[in-house]
């Protein structure tokens, strides 16, 4: 006998084959994709800008579907110096930069970059930043600026170049009345050397250069001034400085366009910047390393800065944060704090660090050599 299904039990049947299918099929996120349009300071070919990409593709990636990040070079939306507004207006959800060229609006953002940093180097910024009170300063100088952005700081920069010279400086002397490209407190710094200082985007250094409208400039690193141009219109670079030794990136995110965002795309967000920060350093390395054989190869010229300008840079700096400290109280409240944490951690570092250039000697000096 054939028993006859009631239309109530016809329907349950279904639903259990329904959800048994849907169990059985993979799962997939139905979440609708927030797109992002970020613009970096950098120009497209520019290393740097690379390194905005790097940090959106890993963003990308770990939230699949539900998050993308589009990355646009320098001049897209806005002029490299006008990011920071048109993140905190909307006008960009987020950006790519540094945070020392912000230092018109509080000369106290400099100071994550500009200078000695009390013997610290970029890293050690960077350690001070997340764990030694630096997140919560920029936060307050950013909400005193009434500015709708959140930070996040990453990529520990290695020392950057004096800069590239017409000719090359080998007294303090040298300096003066050069006219010369810095950004951030690095102009203090310069300008009381005697320089006479033009703060130019990445963009605009080399033709102001070629052009004779600078007599020499500061960028970066190996990789970017190749990329940039600076062989072509200078043959001398001057290598180490206390200008900007310790300065890293900064991702900026617009405030309101971030908090609407699920708890676990800001946990990528979070990630993907520890992430890029590592990758960064390791991708410097390999990059600079290689560009800087070939600036060699192309017949550029590298000379040490003498110590006696290093001692310049030294000596003008102490000047420039004692002036800035006392116009600015918050100017130093991050000095007070960085001060203290760099007292403790150099002394850490310095006492517990091998002297690597004795191991490189070893094997490559002069003596290796010929072994």
């Amino acid at each position: 006998m054939t028993e006859s299904k009631s239309p109530r039990r016809r329907s349950l049947l279904k639903g259990a084959a329904v959800a048994a299918g849907a169990m059985s099929a993979p799962m997939v996120s139905m979440a609708q994709t927030t797109s992002l349009r970020f613009q970096s300071t950098w120009p497209a070919k520019d290393i740097f800008h690379e390194y905005a990409q790097d940090f959106a593709k890993k963003v990308n990636d770990m939230a699949g579907s539900r998050l993308k990040i589009e990355v646009l070079p320098a001049g897209s939306v806005v002029p490299a110096f006008q990011l920071l507004d048109a993140v905190a207006k909307g006008t960009l959800d987020g950006g790519h930069g540094v945070v020392a060229y912000w230092y018109g609006k509080n000369s106290a953002l400099a100071l994550w970059g500009s200078g000695p940093g009390y013997g610290m180097d970029a890293n050690m910024v960077l350690a001070w930043h997340n764990y030694g009170g630096g997140k919560a300063l920029i936060e307050e100088i950013y909400k005193s600026l009434n500015l709708d952005v959140v930070s996040y700081l990453y990529g520990p920069m290695p020392t950057q170049p004096l800069g590239w010279f017409k000719k090359p400086v080998a007294r303090v002397e040298d300096m003066k009345g050069l006219k010369f490209r810095t950004v951030g407190l690095a102009v203090d710094v310069f300008t009381d050397m005697g320089t006479a200082v033009n703060p130019l985007p990445g963009g605009e250094i080399v033709p102001a250069l070629d052009r004779g409208l600078i007599d020499a400039a500061e960028f970066n690193n190996a990789s970017s001034d190749r990329v940039l141009g600076f062989p072509d219109v200078a043959k001398n670079c001057m290598l180490q400085s206390f200008h900007q030794s310790g300065e890293q990136f900064e991702i900026l995110f617009n405030k309101t366009k971030l908090a609407a965002l699920p708890a676990e795309l800001k946990s990528i967000i979070d990630y993907a910047v520890q992430a890029s920060s590592a990758d960064m350093s390791w991708k410097a390395i390999q990059r600079n390393s290689q560009d800087y054989i070939e600036l060699k190869k192309a017949g550029i010229k590298f000379y040490k800065t003498p110590d006696a300008i290093l001692r310049a840079q030294l000596a003008s700096w102490d000047k420039t944060i004692a002036k800035k400290a006392a116009e600015n109280p918050m100017f130093k409240k991050v000095l007070d704090s960085q001060m203290a944490f760099a007292e403790r951690a150099g002394q850490w570092q310095n006492d517990y660090t091998v002297d690597f250039k004795m191991a490189y000697n070893h094997y490559f000096g002069a003596k290796a050599k010929k072994s």
